[in-house]
């Protein structure tokens, strides 16, 4: 199966995103791809909550969900949209951080809400706190498709290990890692937790990824870390896509996944303890 990985370097204005997405979408589905992946806040990205308040949808009124739906139809192909910002009727008003898979036919074949929020303190100029302005979901996602099991992240959930083995104790082939990672951490930890999770799993990991700096106009703008990656079951890197935005193509052989587990069934192997 060929899958395609989007890198993107969206602003904070959503038409003009959706233009370029549209653009790496309908060049991955002429390349061959039949799973192609887009990164966490497709729709944009901004540092200004009132200017989310004012660009984010509730999903059935979503542009971007709405077109990039009838692109998966016309081409035929799965589509993950790694994640839109999207209104929620939540009484303290915080928006959702939501991945969706979309099917060949256009239809939503899973959501998933970003369960770990990016509450950080990166440095003495950076410091996240997406908690306030996003609630964190409660439920994790396994998807089936006639290709594979796809279990749901997003970004910041690559550091909590426990979501991606009982993802993968529950059946997922696949895992989806959708990121707008900041170039920081990025630099210093994309990469081996990318690759630990899959070791760890024995799974597909399939990280579409932000890249560059994003000018926003309504905020200060920040920078991702780039660098989109697919990881075997085995732990090595079968694709990075640098620092410039455009798809990246990889074919995945799914019997890989049973030859990891085979060789190293350590999914089977957990035993109670006590303590600390």
């Amino acid at each position: 199966m060929r899958a395609a990985l989007v890198q993107l370097n969206v602003t904070d204005d959503p038409a003009a995103n959706l233009a370029v997405t549209v653009a790496h979408v309908r060049r991955a589905a002429a390349a061959g791809a039949g799973f192609i992946l887009t990164p966490e806040l497709t729709n944009g990205l901004s540092s200004s909550r009132a200017h989310q308040r004012e660009l984010f949808r509730h999903e059935e009124d979503d542009p971007t969900l709405a077109a990039l739906r009838d692109e998966a139809k016309a081409a035929g192909v799965w589509l993950l949209i790694g994640s839109l910002g999207v209104l929620t009727h939540d009484a303290d008003g915080r928006f959702a951080n939501r991945s969706f898979l979309i099917g060949p036919d256009g239809a939503i074949v899973a959501r998933y809400d970003k369960i770990h929020m990016f509450d950080v303190n990166v440095s003495a100029t950076e410091v996240y706190r997406e908690s306030e302005g996003y609630r964190p979901g409660t439920r994790a996602v396994l998807a089936e498709t006639p290709f594979a099991k796809v279990g749901m992240t997003v970004c910041y959930d690559v550091r909590f290990p426990a979501l991606y083995r009982r993802l993968a104790q529950a059946g997922a082939e696949i895992i989806t890692v959708p990121a707008a990672f900041n170039h920081i951490t990025g630099a210093a930890h994309w990469e081996v937790l990318l690759r630990a999770r899959a070791i760890e799993t024995g799974c597909f990991i399939l990280a579409p990824a932000q890249t560059g700096f994003h000018a926003e106009a309504h905020g200060k703008g920040r920078r991702t870390h780039g660098h989109a990656l697919a990881v075997a079951p085995w732990g090595e890197v079968l694709a990075d896509a640098g620092t410039e935005p455009g798809i990246t193509l990889v074919d995945l052989d799914l019997a890989r996944v049973a030859e990891a587990r085979h060789r190293v069934p350590s999914l089977t192997h957990d035993r109670g303890f006590e303590g600390p």
